[in-house]
């Protein structure tokens, strides 16, 4: 038996992957004994982009001040494991197989969806593992995510929200922003990052409903770039920073987000410093240096980037708008679920072309040719399809040596990559 053969059969314990409400969670962990309650303080993670980076800063910078940190994030890219870090390791087989084999047996073959499961399960691991900190990064929403089950967190966090997961969320910003302020507990503060006004106003009438203090940016703290440098502000003064080592203008204000949420945390500035000098998050323009992709490439930067909505799309090409040394070709692959002309549009005129391919094994994967007709529709000049990634890397090479060539439009395509890219 292995955690794999467990997790396909926890797949199977509810008919919808997504169903938002909390009665399950509240039902299997008493079971547990209520795990929630015993985990180390809790930084609880919302918005619609930036919660990883986010989160990926956070654990970097107390990790540097010697803290030991347990982290929880979703979707995994290459296995599971990696939605589970305690006290700063990946969860060992063994370890998630206890806790699965527990949650599955309390459960007793009630339904319950994949992700409450498996939340329920990092909740139970986290809580026989000593750590001073536990980052909690919400799966969708907030409200009823699985992760929003305490009424005691030691900080919120709400990054950065746009439209995206209308289905579940609501079609209206403000719709969306009330799933996501449902984080905000009584009396805990909460870091907000840079909001459109329609979010803000929803954010801060919650916020002053429950007295919970915000840390908002552009009220209470800035971040930009200048002169190569990261500048941050607060009421305790300024710091003066390397950039983030994670690419792209839009970590300017993951950063922020980041070290507001260190400074209240009552770090010091090498904490600071280490959040944007050390902070590791795999598919966020992560450049590709190893594998048989970035050899079939040769001369060619390979990269690879997860974003998948138009909000993710316009930090991507900022991005690439910054990167004009080479010129760019993307190769791209989306779910049927995703707003497709949204993320692609502001992409077309960062990208001599766009080559699409499905995504292997996924069942909810727009096929190449829909993924290319709907590039044509958003302004690309030079449109192509591909069976395979590799196909992909080869014939952009063939043609364009020397070039730039991102990997891009799919947590599930990026994961793919990884794992046949080793």
């Amino acid at each position: 038996m292995t955690s794999d053969i467990v997790l396909e059969r926890l797949m199977g314990l509810h008919p919808k992957v997504i169903d938002l409400t909390l009665d399950r969670m509240h039902s299997l962990l008493p079971k547990l004994g209520n795990p929630q309650d015993r985990i180390p303080p809790i930084i609880h993670i919302a918005g619609t982009n930036g919660k990883g980076s986010t989160q990926a800063m956070i654990r970097a910078g107390l990790e540097s001040a010697g803290k030991k940190v347990h982290a929880y994030t979703s979707p995994h890219l290459a296995r599971f494991h990696e939605r589970i870090r305690l006290a700063g390791e990946l969860t060992t087989e063994a370890n998630l197989m206890a806790v699965l084999d527990e949650c599955e047996r309390l459960n007793g073959g009630e339904n319950i969806t994949f992700f409450e499961v498996t939340t329920a399960a990092a909740l139970l691991a986290f809580a026989r593992v000593p750590a001073d900190y536990t980052l909690l990064e919400v799966g969708l929403g907030g409200l009823f995510d699985a992760t929003n089950v305490f009424s005691n967190p030691a900080l919120t966090i709400i990054t950065p929200v746009s439209i995206d997961h209308q289905q579940y969320l609501g079609d209206t910003l403000a719709e969306i922003t009330v799933a996501k302020a449902g984080i905000i507990k009584r009396g805990v503060p909460c870091v907000v990052g840079p909001q459109q006004d329609d979010a803000m106003d929803v954010i801060e009438a919650t916020a002053q409903r429950l007295n919970a203090p915000l840390i908002a940016y552009g009220q209470h703290w800035h971040s930009y770039a200048e002169n190569g440098r990261l500048i941050y502000q607060d009421d305790r003064g300024l710091l003066d920073l390397p950039l983030p080592n994670l690419p792209g203008p839009h970590q300017i204000q993951n950063a922020g987000a980041a070290i507001a949420a260190l400074r209240h945390l009552g770090q010091d500035d090498a904490a600071c410093e280490a959040a944007v000098t050390r902070a590791e998050w795999p598919a966020r323009m992560q450049r590709l240096r190893h594998g048989p992709l970035v050899e079939a490439a040769r001369d060619c930067e390979l990269w690879l980037d997860g974003g998948h909505n138009p909000a993710g799309g316009e930090a991507v090409a900022a991005t690439l708008a910054a990167m004009k040394d080479r010129p760019t070709h993307l190769i791209c692959g989306m779910l049927n679920t995703k707003d497709i002309g949204g993320y692609l549009r502001p992409l077309a005129t960062q990208s001599g072309s766009l080559t699409a391919v499905s995504i292997p094994g996924e069942k909810n994967t727009l096929p190449a040719d829909i993924t290319a007709e709907a590039a044509r529709h958003a302004g690309f000049a030079h449109v192509a399809e591909a069976e395979t990634v590799m196909d992909a890397v080869q014939a952009i090479t063939a043609r364009t040596p020397n070039a730039r060539i991102l990997i891009c439009g799919s947590l599930y395509l990026a994961g793919t990559v990884l794992r046949d890219n080793g």
